[in-house]
């Protein structure tokens, strides 16, 4: 799912199920605000001739280096994160937790950052855990 496409579905059965909707809904819009205003350290990626120092030819990325973002949730047992795997927007991580995967963005890895880690500080105010961080690779 892209986070772009989040509509906040259905309406919540219980009052934790109302906060973690909530939470989740104000999340996405820090995330996607977070990460369509960072400016991505652009870069010439160039292919050389063998060895040497000549150039054969170069590309030029406006949006940087290309890479993956995600958001963890632990324990991976706890209320928000079951809330999560039931509504089909976090997956099992790898090496514990859940993990909501950035989609969004293309392949800037520093657009994903920013849209995780806002992502991440908003469920940490939200909910009062701080079993919640943003996670990163490059690619």
């Amino acid at each position: 799912m892209y986070l772009g496409e989040y509509t906040g579905y259905g309406a919540a059965k219980t009052a934790k199920d109302q906060a973690f909707q909530a939470a989740f809904a104000k999340a996405v819009q820090a995330g996607l605000a977070a990460g369509a205003g960072k400016q991505p350290t652009a870069m010439v990626v160039q292919e050389m001739v063998g060895m040497t120092s000549e150039v054969k030819q170069s590309w030029y990325e406006s949006e940087g280096a290309c890479g993956f973002a995600w958001v963890t949730v632990t324990p991976g047992n706890c209320p928000f994160a079951n809330w999560l795997k039931k509504n089909g927007y976090a997956s099992k991580a790898y090496g514990g937790g859940v993990q909501v995967w950035i989609s969004d963005f293309g392949q800037s890895v520093d657009r994903k950052e920013a849209c995780a880690g806002a992502m991440a500080k908003t469920l940490q105010m939200e909910l009062g855990m701080s079993g919640i961080y943003a996670g990163s690779r490059l690619d």
